[in-house]
């Protein structure tokens, strides 16, 4: 009885062996929706801010704007967890939050929003002659809602998080929601040498 006991437990643990093994050996997957094969991000300069001067950093980029009542204020507190928790590697990441309403969101305005939540967070806006490209570029959905609130409309707007390697190409996208840990994931190992 004693050897079958011993059999089976060397045959459970060199089972548990193969298993971690292949899981060790499995490259790593990105865990928001991935863009297969990366595509080059669109350009984006506004405001003295030039997407392509950020190569060599990892960029998280989202649209939105600074009178947003809840999925905006979320989501930069969410990059601000994202920035924090990286240390001293934020110091290679970029985030960039560019406007959808550039009626209201002056290059002040936007940037001392933007400083609220964390100083190294760059705000961009334009005009919607200059945003209109770049919003299709990114596939960014934008709708004005007039009436019925202080700040006199709203703007209805996708809420995607786009991630661009440092070689400056659009690696993923995320929902709104995306657990803090799968962005900061994924900024890792974009990080890694």
């Amino acid at each position: 009885m004693r050897k079958y006991a011993f059999w089976l437990g060397l045959g459970v643990f060199i089972a548990l062996l193969a298993v971690a093994g292949l899981a060790l050996a499995q490259p790593y997957r990105l865990r928001g929706s991935i863009i297969d094969p990366p595509q080059p991000a669109p350009a984006i300069a506004l405001n003295g801010f030039d997407l392509s001067a950020q190569r060599g950093k990892v960029a998280l980029l989202f649209f939105g704007y600074t009178t947003c009542p809840d999925v905006c204020p979320a989501t930069l507190g969410e990059m601000k967890q994202v920035l924090q928790r990286l240390g001293t590697q934020a110091q290679n990441v970029q985030v960039v939050f560019v406007t959808v309403d550039p009626q209201r969101d002056t290059p002040e305005k936007i940037q001392k929003y933007t400083t609220a939540f964390d100083p190294r967070i760059v705000g961009v806006t334009g005009t919607e002659e200059d945003l209109q490209p770049i919003w299709q570029a990114y596939g960014v959905y934008r709708e004005i809602r007039q009436g019925g609130t202080a700040a006199g409309y709203l703007v209805d707007h996708s809420a995607r998080v786009y991630l661009i390697d440092p070689e400056g190409f659009l690696r993923a996208t995320y929902p709104f929601g995306t657990p803090v840990e799968d962005l900061l994931s994924d900024v890792r190992f974009l990080l890694k040498p």
